[in-house]
């Protein structure tokens, strides 16, 4: 493990603040050494933990200005995904937590309404920023409290539909409302300067809105057309000089582009806005992703997310080389190969590539690579067309990110059964991401609808198979689920397998219990027979591969010859287990007295930590199976020996 060589660094004004009231106490003039200070202990802080870094980075000017200006808690702030929100946490009475970031027992690595007051709106998935602020506004407007909501938002999270549905009901909030776009790629407006901080402070102010109020009601007493086509002008001619054309359209009056790092500039022009009644108010806020640590300015990535690192070097500590690949890799790479020699194969994801393997696609086939933003509802019925023009393309998104677009799933591509392929990332637990992104629910929810077909591979070999069956399973709509991280180290095959669809195999025979498993957990269930055996009790082991459609016969004759049948899977009620009980509730197979358990996660949202950690709370390792059959047997580990004598 890398150790981190410094002490903690020296940080006099931060050591004076223990939440933002104490932070107002501290002289405007001091606040650029604030930020200095809260800047590195950011950096130390994830060198110890890991985490998000680069985007933390990027807003400490802006945070620590927000929390001067405005009365938070009673003004909302609300950070969209979250994953920035580290400076945020230290200055909101969590800095003596901050070294237990995203570790079991620890702090999130996201805003969490349960750990803070100061974290009015949970969040870790993107762009709900501006809808959950606009609530918060409108409760006050109709309870007649004070308070305005404050939304920070990245120009990444503004690629999703749901942040524009939000802004073009804006309007009703008024100056409640506070939008900050945090453009931390230069993607949406040009370089900015003092000219363009010194417009961005005119227009905020109460001269100019006041000189705007008066011409306003000049021109309305004239006649509807002149008022009308003079406040038109002066939008676009605003619009034409800071960018904000759009976002005046959509109700909001625009400020910017603004330097976020200028925390001199940043602190009159949100006085402004918070003290006059115009709104609701878009400040445009330009900022750079991992600002104020070389490594992570140099870095592709700006350190979006690290391992631990060496402060001095910005070496992360990624442990040992030269394991086994990562799932998301296999599933790239095969589907590359796949793609060399058949053109209709395409791949499309929502502003994950490297985390679903698509970016090893997409540098061999760049063409037939389609990265859509964070739109995934686009992205699936971008996919349903495609498949119904004769293409086979491969829908590879997170599981939890999927479920944004469900009606899509059912709407446009099961209803007309077209062959989409499904390939689910971040299946089962995920260790430090926690809840929000642990794909528990993808195998009930794609389960339970006509003309799919959902697999799940034991093993990174078995995900080649899978990926290859897909491509050529052109029939109707199929998916593939698969965990986050290393595979097993199995050999991966040089020709793939086309699976025969709802067919399983068995892995191990016995005689007394049988253990159906779906998925990675399979390595857990050969565990537990093994310690079965040794206790009497004649295991067999089935690895499904298919929640749906279930392999009938196989499941119905392993039920026919053992005592015990338990049913394992890295997901939540309502997927396999239940399958294969209503199953064998309608053939019958329950009549005879046959003991069936069905393993699954626990139906509660677990917070973050190692992910076998994880696994053994949820009871889904080889001594919860082993357990289980126990219980089912009736009988104490001790006597099982004797009874079964």
């Amino acid at each position: 493990m890398t150790s981190n060589p410094n002490s903690k660094p020296i940080t006099p004004l931060l050591d004076t603040v223990q939440y933002p009231a104490d932070l107002r106490k501290i002289a405007t003039n001091d606040l650029p050494q604030f930020t200095e200070e809260l800047r590195a202990e950011v950096i130390d802080a994830v060198s110890v933990t890991g985490g998000h870094l680069g985007a933390g980075l990027g807003v400490v000017e802006l945070t620590t200005a927000i929390h001067y200006v405005f009365n938070t808690p009673k003004d909302r702030l609300i950070f969209d995904v979250g994953h920035q929100c580290y400076p945020h946490k230290i200055i909101t009475g969590r800095r003596g937590q901050i070294r237990t970031l995203r570790q079991g027992g620890g702090l999130s690595g996201f805003t969490k309404r349960s750990e803070s007051e100061y974290d009015p709106f949970g969040a870790a998935h993107s762009s709900t920023s501006i809808s959950a602020a606009l609530g918060f506004a409108i409760a006050n407007k109709i309870s007649g409290k004070e308070g305005k909501a404050i939304a920070v938002i990245g120009d990444g999270a503004m690629s999703a539909g749901m942040a524009y549905e939000a802004m073009n009901n804006a309007e009703a909030a008024g100056n409640r409302l506070v939008v900050i776009l945090n453009d931390n790629d230069m993607s949406i407006a040009p370089p900015v300067g003092g000219l363009s901080g010194y417009l961005a402070r005119l227009v905020s102010s109460s001269e100019y809105l006041g000189l705007r109020k008066i011409a306003s009601k000049v021109t309305a007493k004239l006649s509807w057309r002149m008022h009308n086509a003079a406040e038109r002008a002066e939008e676009y001619a605003r619009g034409m000089a800071m960018g904000g054309t759009l976002f005046e359209e959509l109700g909001f009056y625009y400020v910017g582009p603004i330097d976020g790092h200028d925390i001199e500039q940043l602190i009159p022009i949100l006085e402004n806005v918070r003290d006059n009644a115009q709104g609701p108010v878009l400040i445009h806020c330009v900022t750079q992703k991992g600002k104020g640590y070389a490594p992570a300015e140099a870095s592709a990535d700006k350190y979006h997310g690290v391992a631990k690192f060496d402060v001095i070097t910005g070496k992360q500590d990624k442990g040992p080389g030269g394991g086994p690949p990562a799932y998301q890799n296999v599933f790239g790479e095969t589907l590359a190969k796949l793609a060399d020699t058949d053109p209709t194969i395409c791949a499309i994801t929502a502003a994950m590539p490297s985390g679903t393997g698509v970016d090893k696609f997409a540098a061999a086939h760049p063409d037939k690579s389609f990265d859509v933003g964070i739109a995934e509802q686009h992205g699936v019925t971008f996919a349903a067309g495609l498949a119904a023009q004769g293409m086979r393309p491969f829908c590879a998104i997170y599981s939890t990110f999927l479920q944004r677009a469900y009606d899509q799933v059912v709407h446009d591509v099961a209803i007309q059964n077209l062959p989409v392929r499904f390939a689910i990332d971040r299946a089962g637990l995920v260790g430090a991401d926690g809840a929000t992104h642990a794909g528990s629910f993808d195998i009930t929810y794609l389960a339970t609808l006509p003309n799919f077909v959902v697999m799940a591979p034991s093993d990174e070999a078995e995900l080649v198979h899978m990926t290859y069956t897909a491509a050529q399973h052109d029939s109707g709509p199929i998916a593939f689920r698969y965990p986050r991280g290393g595979g097993t180290g199995i050999a991966l095959p040089d020709n793939p397998e086309l699976l025969e669809i709802g067919k399983g195999r068995i892995v191990r025979d016995g005689k007394k219990v049988a253990i159906l498993s779906l998925g990675t957990r399979l390595a857990e269930a050969q565990k537990a027979a093994d310690i079965l055996d040794s206790k009497g009790l004649s295991t067999s082991v089935a690895d499904l591969r298919f929640a749906k459609p279930l392999d009938e016969d196989l499941i119905a004759k392993l039920m026919a010859t053992h005592e015990v049948v338990l049913t394992i899977e890295e997901a939540a009620v309502g997927g396999l287990g239940a399958h294969v009980l209503t199953m064998a509730s309608d053939k019958g197979l329950l009549d005879a007295g046959l003991k069936i358990r069905t393993l699954r996660l626990p139906d509660i949202f677990q917070d973050q930590d190692k992910p076998d950690v994880q696994y053994a709370q949820a009871g889904l390792d080889a001594d919860a199976i082993v357990d289980s059959v126990l219980a089912a047997l009736r009988h104490n580990s001790a006597g099982v020996e004797d009874a079964i004598a």
